[in-house]
Parts: structure tokens; C-alpha cells; sequence
């Protein structure tokens, strides 16, 4: 089980009765220390240059991380934690000098292992900065804080260790000390609230530092896993345009108190524990040098999952790669479209070694499982970092790179599992990876003959080369893909082919190898009518069961249940007048046609009764819901038919004009 995440690992009271896998059971035997006066400390004088920073100067150029050459930069890296209840108990009585030699030496090992990091996200754990004699409480990091202690060990502690780390060519990630607040007593985060103002005074603080200020080799994540937020209506939620709305005002708040100090690179968390992220295309963060710092882990997004990984946001479901990149685009994808991505927790491990609190396989790219699905998602999408998120430090220096014996796999040798895929994807990314043989051919992988899309639909291609001794390599990033007509089809990031409008396009995908050598292929891409009566696009079971017979065009919904059309990137109809919905028999069964603007089935849509009639005509710029709110035809999601279910619904045609 996953040793550092969520508010249960923080939760470091001596009542902790949680079982984690290859954790001690034990609590933590808190000394007490006599309490220190909490009285406000004056802060170092300010250097009159800012500190230097001895590696690469980072910085955020429009959605990449870039050099001062110019050059793309994605780091991988891992996490650590400063409580001895995840180190071993490696310490105790807050002992600076042990905490600092244990983990020094945990940094030595993993360096030793041949792991190839280039980052570390740091926690500031509330171990150093809770006042120890007050009551434990739900959500350690911001109820017990005392900033006498947080000023103390920030000097003792973070900074040497941070220092020690970008001594060994890492930069470094501070997180926040704890979580933030989301059960009882609370409900989520609201602006101006206590956990706001802790925000807010531990990133002062931090960015004022003097061996921290302006120190480019230091970033910034600043909250870990905000849940809900308090919107504009004063509902706790997670993705309503008020709730980003706020969020944007929450963040923008501590933007700019770091801005007041400093312009070192800060990462924006989302909502639903950093899953959530499609407001802030509209309602953006302010100012320079900013990215978003985003959680994944298995079920989440539409991705593979042997089991539930407990939030609520995810499932055991999952859809392969498809859904996974669909649901990637749809969170993180509106934010990865103009700024960096890093993501600051991720893992997965077959369920059986119940080692992650992720529950998956490595598998396929293109195909199933998750962790080369991340994988491949990430490196197409050019402008994303990400870790190896543990707390036990020690199994990664005692990390070797000898190959484990099918049928006697463990976790740290099973390719099935984070560590060793980890390990040799980190080392390519630093090194490169070796093709000896020459390029021989290109595959679309997964696709046979030409392709069918529904106006409105998508399809990803996954490029495949071939190499003559026998290397075969997912190059979707690095190909080069282009449409004939792209009024008809258009190709966005990823190679995602886009279906505009009914037509035929040519795709042409073409692929240049190190050595010089080039290959190319075609597909034949056809788009049909957005409301083709085809089984393979029309979805009698959107909400409940139904059935539907593309012979007879026979639909029957279940009760109350609504069959018809879903497009995941947006059906525009802007440049139509109207849609002519016929039904073949009579209305049995209360019929409505209804369309979403929102890809959100309870959202609310425009509903169209068909009555007594068999017919009815869409005007589709004057579309508005039942509270008089206008439905924009220039991205619909949804689109069919509603009933109380159980009778015929013979659909004649739906057809569209201009």
C-alpha cells in the first residue's frame, strides 16, 4: 500500500491502527520536546543579489520547461519524506543530525543503484513543524502549526537536505507540510480560510528564505491533494465553473505572495486529489513560471485498474489506452495545452505485492495496463515530468538491475511493476536509447484497412517502427502526421485525428529515424454524419440499459433511459440552421430529443417533446434548457433520445440543413 499519500498518511497520531504493507504497525513513539514559545521570528535579512543556482537555470516558456538554451526539458525523479514513521524510525526526539544522516545516505544509495533522477519533490513534513504539545488532530500540516518550528527546521533541516540533493545534480520540489482538509470537520477548501492563510504563510516564509529565494534549482508544488472547493453558488465540488472559479482565486492569492518575494517555478495543484483540472483553461493562474502538478495512479482518467484505488474518482474498470488518453485529455489535457505538467505522484504494482497504492500492470502501450499507457500519454504530450512516488527510500537503494525469474517475480524485479519499468525507462530517457538495425517499416498499431469516424468522434493513432534487428518502437511523438482536407479531418496533439465534417481524407504519417532514413504510410479516413443510425456509433444504453437494431432502426430505452450519440471532443454544429428529427411510429412512451453542451449527461440539455407529433425541427441557434439558458451548438457531447423506456422508438431520420 502506498506509504505517502492522501490525508490517512499523514494522519501521524499515536491512535494510527492502519495496516501498511511493508510498514511497522507500530506507532510512532513521539517524544515531547519542551514547547517553544510561539512568538514570531524575525526572518534573515535578504541578500542584495538573488542566490545562485548551481545547476541548468530552469524556466517556463508558454506550455514547456525549458533551458537557457532553449532546449525541452522533462525531469523524473522521486519523493521523500522526513518522518522517521516512513524512514524506519530511522530517528526520534527530533533529531536533526540523524534525520539528515539517514536520508543523506538513502540519497548516496539510490545515486549508487544507477537511478537516473534528476528531481526530488520534498515533503516539509508536519512532523518538524506541528506543535508536539497540542492535541493530535485529523489533519496534521495546518491545525497544529507552529511557525517558530517551520522557521527552525526549515534552516536546519530542508534547506541543508535540499542543498544535498541539488549537490547530486537533483533539482528540488517543496510541498507543503500535510494535506488539505476535505472530511470532517470540513468539507473542502474555501477562500480566505484557515488552510488558505497556512498556505499563504508557509510560502512566505519559504520564499523569503535567502538560500531559497530566486533559487532556480527549488521549485514550488503548493498544496498536496485539494478534494472540493467552495464555489460560487456555496456547493463544495470539483469541477463546476464556479468551483474553479474560486479555485483560481484560492491559488492566485499565493501566486502572488511567492511573487512579492521571488520568481522561482511554482506548480498549481487541480481539485478531486489532482485529477481535476479543465477549469483553468478558462479561469487561469496569473503570472510567470507556472505549471500544474497533477496526480495519477490506476483508474483514474478512464485507465486500467485490477482494483479501486479508494478515492472515489476512479474504478477497476478502466478501457485500455483509448479511454485513458481520452480521460487525460479531458482533465489535464485543457491545462497541458499552454502550460508544463509534472506530476508530482504516481505508482502502480500488480495487487498481489499490495506494495502501491496504485493496483496495476505495467502492460502494453496502445494496449492494456497503465504503466506504459502514462508512459506513451506523457512522452506524446512533450511537455511532462513525473516521479517515482515512494516513501521507502531504502528499496530503492537497495535497487539491482538483475532480471527477476518468471513465475518468481518480486516487487522490485517484476516488469509488471513500477520499479523495474521505472528504472530502465528513467536511464533511457537520460541516456538515449540504441537502435543498432535500420528502419524497415511503419505500423499503425491496432488498426486494419481504412478507418470509419463519426462526425464529431476521434480516433488516436499509435505509430509503430520496425527496425531490421528486430526493435520495435511506439514513435507517435516523434511522427510527423497530416490530413488531406482538414475541413473534413484535422490531426491535433498526440496524433488525434479529429472528425469535422462528412467526407474522405487522406492521413499521411511519416517517421525519420536517427540514422537518417524515412518512412511513410497512408490511412484512408472516412467521416459520416454525426447522427449515423450504426451500431457502431449509436449507443442505445448512454443512461440505462437499452437495445438498439440498426436493420429496423428500432431503439428501446430502459426506464427512463436516454439512447443516442456521444462525441468526446465536441460536435460542432455552428454551422448548421436546424436538425430534422422523424420517428416511424407513434410516441409511446413520452419521447424526447434532447442535446448536451456540457459532456455531462446530468447537466441540463435542450429537450425537445416530440408530444403527439412524429416529427420535430431543431432550431440549433436558438437551443436553450429548461431554465432559459442557451445550449452553444458549437460543442455538443451528447445528442438522442429520452424516454420512460420499455416501448419501440422507430427512428425515421435525423438529418441537418444550412
Amino acid at each position: 500500500m502506498k506509504n505517502d499519500m492522501k490525508k490517512i498518511i499523514y494522519l501521524l497520531t499515536l491512535t494510527l491502527g492502519m495496516s501498511l504493507a511493508a510498514c511497522s504497525n507500530d506507532t510512532i513513539p513521539v517524544q515531547p520536546e519542551k514547547p517553544e514559545p510561539e512568538k514570531p521570528v524575525e526572518p534573515d535579512s535578504e541578500p542584495e543579489t538573488p542566490a545562485g543556482a548551481k545547476l541548468p537555470v530552469l524556466h517556463v516558456e508558454g506550455r514547456y520547461l525549458k533551458n537557457e538554451k532553449g532546449e525541452i526539458i522533462n525531469l523524473h525523479g522521486f519523493t521523500q519524506t522526513y518522518s522517521p514513521f516512513f524512514n524506519n524510525n530511522a530517528w526520534g526526539n527530533y533529531d536533526v543530525q540523524a534525520c539528515l544522516r539517514y536520508n543523506k545516505s538513502m540519497v548516496d544509495g539510490i545515486v549508487a543503484a544507477g537511478w537516473k533522477f534528476n528531481f526530488v519533490r520534498m515533503h516539509l513534513d508536519p512532523y518538524w513543524s506541528d506543535d508536539p504539545s497540542m492535541q493530535s488532530v485529523r489533519y496534521e500540516g495546518h491545525e497544529r502549526f507552529s511557525e517558530t518550528r517551520f522557521r527552525k527546521y526549515l534552516e536546519e533541516l530542508f534547506v541543508p537536505i535540499a542543498e544535498y540533493f541539488i549537490s547530486k545534480g537533483m533539482y528540488v520540489v517543496m510541498r507543503p507540510p500535510g494535506v488539505c482538509p476535505a472530511d470532517a470537520p470540513y468539507q473542502g477548501i474555501e477562500i480566505g480560510d484557515s488552510y488558505q492563510q497556512f498556505l499563504l504563510k508557509v510560502w512566505d516564509i519559504v520564499s523569503q528564505h535567502p538560500k531559497l529565494k530566486n533559487n532556480m534549482d527549488v521549485m514550488f508544488e503548493l498544496a498536496n491533494e485539494p478534494v472540493r472547493i467552495k464555489g460560487t453558488d456555496g456547493t463544495y465540488g470539483s469541477s463546476g465553473d464556479g468551483h474553479f472559479k474560486n479555485l483560481q482565486l484560492y491559488f492566485q492569492a499565493i501566486v502572488d505572495k511567492i511573487r512579492t518575494n521571488c520568481h522561482n517555478i511554482v506548480w498549481v495543484p487541480g481539485l478531486s486529489y489532482q485529477s481535476s483540472y479543465a477549469g483553468y483553461a478558462i479561469h487561469r493562474i496569473e503570472g510567470e513560471n507556472i505549471g500544474f502538478a497533477v496526480h495519477c495512479y490506476p483508474g483514474w482518467y478512464g485507465s486500467d485498474a485490477e482494483e479501486d484505488s479508494g478515492e472515489g474518482i476512479g474504478s477497476s474498470t478502466g478501457g485500455g489506452y483509448e479511454a485513458f488518453q481520452r480521460g487525460w485529455d479531458a482533465q489535464v489535457g485543457p491545462v497541458a495545452a499552454f502550460a508544463p505538467i509534472m506530476v508530482t505522484e504516481i505508482d502502480w504494482a500488480p495487487k498481489k505485492y499490495d506494495a502501491t497504492w496504485g493496483k496495476s500492470i505495467t502492460g502494453t502501450a496502445g494496449a492494456e495496463g497503465f504503466g506504459a499507457n502514462f508512459k506513451y500519454i506523457a512522452d506524446n504530450s512533450g511537455n511532462v515530468s513525473w516521479l517515482f512516488f515512494t516513501t521507502r527510500s531504502h528499496e530503492l537503494a537497495a535497487f539491482k538491475d538483475v532480471p527477476g525469474e518468471p513465475g518468481n517475480y518480486t516487487f522490485l524485479n517484476d516488469p509488471e511493476a513500477c520499479p523495474w519499468a521505472m528504472y530502465h525507462w528513467f536511464k533511457e530517457y537520460a541516456d538515449g536509447i540504441v537502435v543498432n538495425g535500420e528502419l524497415e517499416k511503419l505500423e499503425l498499431m491496432g488498426q486494419e484497412g481504412n478507418l470509419r469516424l463519426q462526425m464529431g468522434g476521434t480516433n488516436y493513432l499509435k505509430v509503430k517502427a520496425v527496425y531490421s534487428d528486430g526493435t520495435v518502437r511506439m514513435v507517435t511523438a516523434e511522427a510527423t502526421v497530416n490530413s488531406s482536407d482538414t475541413n473534413v479531418l484535422k490531426v491535433e496533439q498526440a496524433a488525434k485525428l479529429v472528425a469535422v465534417a462528412p467526407g474522405e481524407a487522406t492521413v499521411t504519417v511519416t517517421y525519420q529515424s536517427a540514422a537518417g532514413v524515412s518512412k511513410q504510410l497512408t490511412l484512408q479516413v472516412t467521416v459520416i454524419s454525426p447522427f449515423s443510425l450504426t451500431a457502431d456509433v449509436f449507443n442505445p444504453s448512454i443512461w440505462e440499459k437499452g437495445t438498439f437494431d440498426e436493420n429496423t432502426r428500432l431503439l428501446v430505452t430502459g426506464q427512463y433511459g436516454f439512447g443516442g450519440w456521444q462525441y468526446d471532443n465536441g460536435l460542432d454544429l455552428s454551422g448548421y440552421k436546424t436538425v430534422t428529427v422523424e420517428l416511424g411510429n407513434d410516441n409511446e412512451s413520452s419521447v424526447s430529443f434532447r442535446l448536451f453542451d456540457k459532456n455531462n449527461y446530468w447537466s441540463e440539455p435542450a429537450t425537445y417533446d416530440f408530444g403527439s407529433s412524429r416529427k420535430i425541427v431543431v432550431e440549433l441557434n436558438n437551443m436553450k434548457d429548461k431554465n432559459g439558458g442557451k445550449i452553444d451548438p458549437s460543442h455538443l457531447y451528447i445528442a438522442g433520445f429520452w424516454s420512460t423506456g420499455g416501448k419501440p422508438i422507430v427512428i425515421a431520420n435525423v438529418s441537418l440543413a444550412n
